[in-house]
């Protein structure tokens, strides 16, 4: 097989050598390899003629599909980067990524070309590139780019930026990880070398583009010659979908994050995960009472739980015994995956002992490049190797406390700081304060969460108001701010909120508060 560097080198080159083959299925259709490398050519056409040049970023803000997957392909080719927005973001929260990425075109489909042009505001938006059928706000349609002919230019190496991946940020804007071909391809070889997928497997894809846990779906089936299933919205979200879409389609392997599994685990029957090969899940704490269940309902799957932040894509990972233990104890993060390394150092930089506890620190070909237009925050969390300074060797603070178990094996044990995951999303309580705080009416705004074994959290805001308010207003003004997985569940007006006597909020004792809140409902 002839070596590619790129991402969109991968299909192009499985183009060459695969090209009836299937690469691309949705629910109204499958595109071929030969069928998906001419109309990423076409796009890629398309977008030189609305200027993109390499080095660009352009947007991507549609749902998954046929064409947006071959739209991805397209904006490589290009020699850009993609960013991927959330669909279903506020419009205002959509444009300031665009801006803040300054992308020199969007990729969007019908309802997402709509949402976007009620969110910017001044003049000055990025052309739009439609593809759908009638996006009327398009400086090239569908239409139009059908008529083009490919380029078949395979532009780029693999040090280029390959996507940039916005996370929340603790300051309430979103925060640009930069990540290049090199980086996803470590992790996409990884995975496929280590699992054995090969060109008969079907994926599923079931994150959305904005979310990392979609580059291995992508990616590894572009590598392999393999097909990848884009699952419906139903087919994500409700469990009796996703099985029969697991049993219809063939699929053999799966990567998610738990709260679908479980989901699915409500709902499959054995026979509907009989030919699952692979199954992997990561983003979240997989429930060890359900994860029995899927051993039960998938015997001869593979299982594993992978680790790592977006920064650096997974970098641990841990193979699910046959026989699982009866307690529910959270299975550990595992071990370091090839070609990286990890270690724990304590408060003094020093690596701690077996059953110590420290900040868990990332090295190898899949950390992220830095945080796009923030070398400050790039300064602090890739740092030079503490543990020498022979060469440049910048390594990831993940900022995540770990357990040093015996063979080099880790278990977390949370965050140093306020973020947490709500259903595989990371999520900077910051943000959510900075969304309710925003609202003339409030004053102060903390937010806490609570464990819950479906949503790995739920969000409970506490809140002071100069003047009266209801919930459904604020929760309306937090909607236009942030995504819907980051509107609290509850919101609790109070007077005052409990300080700590160095005058900070005191986090503790609201936590302790929507506890008690959650029990007495």
């Amino acid at each position: 097989m002839r070596a590619a560097f790129t991402l969109h080198g991968l299909a192009h080159t499985s183009a060459e050598q695969r090209p009836d083959a299937p690469a691309v299925a949705d629910a109204h259709g499958t595109l071929s390899y030969a069928e998906l490398d001419a109309e990423s050519g076409r796009i890629a056409t398309a977008l030189r003629e609305l200027g993109v040049q390499p080095g660009d970023r352009v947007a991507m803000a549609a749902e998954k599909s046929r064409a947006s997957v071959a739209a991805l392909y397209g904006i490589m080719r290009t020699g850009a980067a993609y960013v991927p927005i959330d669909p279903l973001a506020p419009a205002l929260r959509s444009a300031g990524i665009i801006r803040d990425a300054a992308c020199s075109a969007v990729c969007a489909d019908d309802a997402a070309a709509g949402l976007l042009a009620s969110g910017w505001e001044g003049g000055g938006a990025p052309p739009i590139l439609g593809l759908g059928d009638d996006v009327t706000e398009a400086a090239i349609g569908a239409a139009e780019i059908a008529r083009l002919a490919p380029d078949g230019t395979i532009r780029g190496c693999e040090s280029d930026l390959a996507y940039l991946l916005y996370t929340s940020g603790s300051t309430g804007v979103p925060k640009g990880v930069m990540l290049t071909h090199r980086n996803a391809l470590s992790f996409v070889e990884w995975t496929v070398d280590r699992f054995g997928v090969g060109s008969e497997d079907r994926l599923s894809s079931h994150a959305p583009f904005h979310f990392d846990l979609s580059v291995f779906d992508l990616y590894g089936a572009a590598l392999t010659g393999a097909c990848v299933d884009l699952l419906s919205s139903s087919e994500r979200s409700f469990g009796a979908d996703m099985a029969r879409a697991i049993a219809s389609r063939g699929i053999t392997v799966w990567y998610s994050v738990p709260s679908a599994l479980v989901m699915l685990c409500d709902a499959a029957q054995a026979e509907d995960l009989a030919g699952m090969r692979v199954i992997l899940f990561a983003g979240e704490v997989f429930p060890m009472k359900h994860l029995r269940r899927l051993r039960a309902l998938a015997p001869n799957a593979e299982l594993a739980n992978l680790y790592g932040p977006t920064e650096t894509n997974v970098c641990t990972y841990h193979v699910v015994p046959d026989a699982l233990p009866d307690d529910d104890k959270p299975l550990p993060i595992g071990t370091a995956c090839e070609n990286q390394e990890v270690f724990a150092l304590d408060d003094e930089m020093r690596p701690v002992d077996l059953g110590e506890v420290g900040e868990l620190w990332v090295r190898g070909p899949t950390v992220m490049k830095g945080y796009w237009g923030d070398e400050e925050r790039t300064a602090r969390t890739l740092r030079q190797n503490p543990l020498h300074d022979r060469f440049p060797d910048p390594t990831y603070r993940t900022g995540d406390l770990v357990r040093r178990l015996p063979g080099e094996v880790f278990e977390f044990l949370g965050r140093r700081d306020h973020q947490i995951k709500v259903r595989g999303y990371r999520i900077e309580l910051g943000e959510i304060e900075a969304a309710l705080t925003s609202h003339p009416a409030v004053r102060e705004a903390a937010v806490v969460a609570v464990p819950d074994e479906r949503a790995g959290a739920l969000l409970i805001a506490f809140v002071t108001a100069t003047e009266s308010i209801d919930d459904l207003t604020l929760k309306k003004h937090c909607r236009d701010r942030v995504p819907r997985y980051m509107i609290p569940t509850t919101l609790i007006f109070r007077e005052q909120l409990p300080h700590t006597s160095t005058g900070k909020i005191d986090r503790q004792a609201l936590a302790t508060a929507a506890q008690h809140e959650r029990v007495a409902t």
